[in-house]
């Protein structure tokens, strides 16, 4: 198959081309996404904005496979995901994609460590390469020493710090945060960025949904929805780092007390 590839050029980890999307109910069509076309490379951070209903979250779930355009192609690493089967979809999801969500979706009867091993139980891994690679995941996240208890003795910014590590568990290429700062405060929040941050210095892929703009500050590239179409894409030559924010909101502490 021919392509416009041209030797030498790396292929986008993220190829939307002419996308759509509707959904039906009863007799009345909804469109959620109208001829959307973008490209992420290998590396980026990119915050997706738009206010409720303009298809971000549409966007997001057809990102991460939980579904299917209506019409046009979504390539992931040079391969249509249109074409793939059920079990394709599946393995796509636990092997290259890491989620993270507002309400952390954790069992709350099951450890740290056993909410961050789910998905090696679902590939197949074996108990000790399950632990070891949980036990890494959580260190990542600054969470090792609490890798036996359970979400309700964790706070909020914990248990967001625990599905980032169930994310990071399988090595994904990309991880898809959906408003991982929606239920947190402002320090908290800006732990959570830092996290992000770090694994995006590490190579990580991370596409995150927000509608606080400070929030989309800490990102490199912004993307914005409204009514189904991208309006904006731009980036952001000077992102803000958590860790400085995190170094004056702690001078800020300090001196109020």
């Amino acid at each position: 198959m021919m392509t416009d590839e041209k030797p030498g050029d790396q292929v986008p980890l993220l190829e939307l081309r002419h996308l759509s999307k509707q959904y039906v109910m009863g007799n009345t069509i909804v469109p959620a996404l109208h001829d959307v076309s973008l490209t992420i490379a290998h590396g980026e951070f990119v915050a997706i904005m738009g206010p409720s209903g303009s298809g971000k979250t549409t966007f997001m779930n057809i990102l991460g496979c939980l579904d299917r355009p209506s019409a046009g192609n979504y390539l992931l690493d040079g391969v249509s995901v249109s074409e793939m089967t059920t079990n394709e979809l599946a393995n796509v999801r636990n092997q290259k994609l890491g989620f993270v969500f507002q309400s952390f979706n954790l069992l709350r009867w099951m450890s740290a460590r056993a909410n961050v091993e789910l998905p090696l139980v679902y590939a197949g891994i074996s108990r000790e390469e399950r632990e070891e690679r949980a036990e890494w995941a959580l260190s990542l996240v600054g969470l090792a020493s609490r890798a036996q208890h359970r979400p309700m003795e964790l706070s909020g910014g914990q248990q967001q710090r625990v599905a980032i590590a169930r994310a990071l568990v399988t090595s994904p290429t990309l991880i898809l945060a959906d408003e991982p700062t929606g239920n947190l405060d402002s320090h908290t929040s800006l732990e959570i960025m830092l996290i992000l941050q770090k694994l995006n210095e590490r190579g990580m892929t991370v596409v995150l949904v927000t509608h606080e703009p400070d929030i989309a500050s800490y990102c490199r590239r912004s993307v914005v929805f409204r009514d189904g179409q991208i309006v904006a894409d731009t980036l952001n030559a000077q992102p803000l780092l958590a860790q400085e924010q995190l170094a004056r909101l702690s001078e800020r502490k300090e001196v109020e007390a």
